[in-house]
């Protein structure tokens, strides 16, 4: 029966093997989820996808193969009720909360609840709309769907209304952590995560638990130790293009440097135009009367910061090819040397392109920026983009 589930997940596009799928069927032969539906679906979900980027695909595809686990047809009903009675009150345990409980012990119990319901089953003649009684819809009654009852039973309803059966699959939390999706400030978040090197560093302010169980058994009394906090111990220096052709990606931009600045402490940005030239600022509102020279940057920031340039590398050839082809001004040299020199200087040096990968290759500029810094240094502003250039910054 699991088979559809097994072709399910390749349409959805889960990069899953035949030989994952044999050791979730062993998993389920060995008893790791029985009788309870979400068990099922994060051992399937542990065992056979890989990457965030599939999470929700994975979420898709068991809801098309398993959905009818909780959406009942009213003529299936009394056949459902012969489920397992453990794994019907695992479920109400599951998702009820403690007033709800309440409700229900007060009512009788569980057993009372399922017992009433078979009763009503078999009192109903047919579909009933309303009311507080009867199996239906829209109506108060404990069981059928569309309706509110703090303890009901969900039957033929294909969605929740009010959050009492939740269910995790159709929920969908990871809906925009698919590398097809459009990127956001999350997903942006997710690929930063990637580089990462851990530190301690900072004031002695979070409890370090296994040095106080020590120091307690040594001391004979409780002596509470601390540390410093873990941090991201990453240094970046991030080169941000603004103005012209870049107008049209500001918001995804900006995603990125919000992003950036909540993932990394050791954060320093500095703003050009089109290419990188002798001089960048801090704040675009002064970007003629408080221009930092590169030289300085370059000087300031030591090799063992990651660089990361950030722009749609859309510009005329002569910008980066030969000296006085800026757009703005007069560049004693031409735009490639500035590049090589911060390449150079920042061996872990990655750019950012905006612009969909698949249009890079029909604009002179951008060939020839991946020709100087390295075709593989330049990588989309997509998720899975970012998740490449964070390895290979790492």
């Amino acid at each position: 029966m699991f088979l559809p589930f097994f072709d399910a997940l390749r349409r959805a596009g889960v990069p899953v093997t035949l030989r994952e799928f044999l050791g979730f069927l062993e998993a389920l032969d060995a008893g790791l989820a029985t009788y309870d539906v979400d068990a099922f679906y994060y051992l399937g979900r542990t065992i056979m996808v890989k990457s965030e980027a599939h999470l929700d695909r994975y979420d898709r595809a068991f809801a098309e193969s398993f959905k009818g686990i909780e959406i009942i047809p009213i003529e299936a009903v009394v056949e459902a009720l012969d489920l397992p009675e453990e794994w019907l009150r695992k479920m109400a345990e599951k998702h009820l909360s403690a007033e709800e409980k309440a409700e229900i012990e007060a009512l009788g119990g569980f057993d009372k609840l399922m017992e009433t319901l078979r009763e009503r089953l078999k009192e109903q003649e047919g579909r009933h709309q309303g009311g507080s009684k009867w199996v239906g819809t829209a109506g108060t009654s404990p069981f059928g769907a569309y309706g509110y009852n703090p303890e009901g039973v969900r039957i033929g309803q294909d969605a929740s209304r009010h959050q009492r059966a939740v269910k995790v699959w159709d929920k969908r939390d990871f809906k925009d952590l698919d590398d097809t999706r459009e990127i956001g400030t999350r997903t942006i978040k997710v690929a930063l995560r990637r580089l990462r090197q851990w530190a301690r560093d900072g004031a002695h302010d979070e409890l370090d638990l296994d040095g106080t169980i020590r120091a307690t058994a040594e001391h004979g009394y409780l002596d509470v130790k601390t540390r410093p906090e873990r941090r991201n111990a990453v240094k970046v220096l991030l080169f941000l293009d603004v103005g012209g052709s870049m107008d049209s990606h500001v918001q995804l931009v900006e995603e990125l440097f919000s992003a950036a600045r909540t993932e990394f402490k050791h954060l320093e940005h500095y703003y050009f135009h089109n290419c990188l030239y002798e001089g960048v600022w801090r704040a675009n509102t002064r970007r003629w009367n408080a221009q930092i020279p590169t030289w300085d940057v370059l000087n300031t920031y030591g090799a063992g910061y990651k660089c990361i340039v950030v722009g749609d590398a859309a510009m005329s050839p002569y910008e980066i090819a030969i000296p006085g082809g800026a757009s703005e001004h007069w560049n004693k040299e031409p735009g490639e040397t500035w590049l090589r020199r911060a390449f150079e200087q920042w061996p872990d040096s990655l750019w950012i392109n905006p612009v969909p990968e698949t249009h890079w290759q029909y604009t002179m500029s951008t060939t020839m920026i991946r020709e100087i810094i390295g075709a593989d240094r330049m990588v989309p502003l997509t998720l899975e983009g970012l998740m490449r250039g964070m390895r290979r910054l790492g």
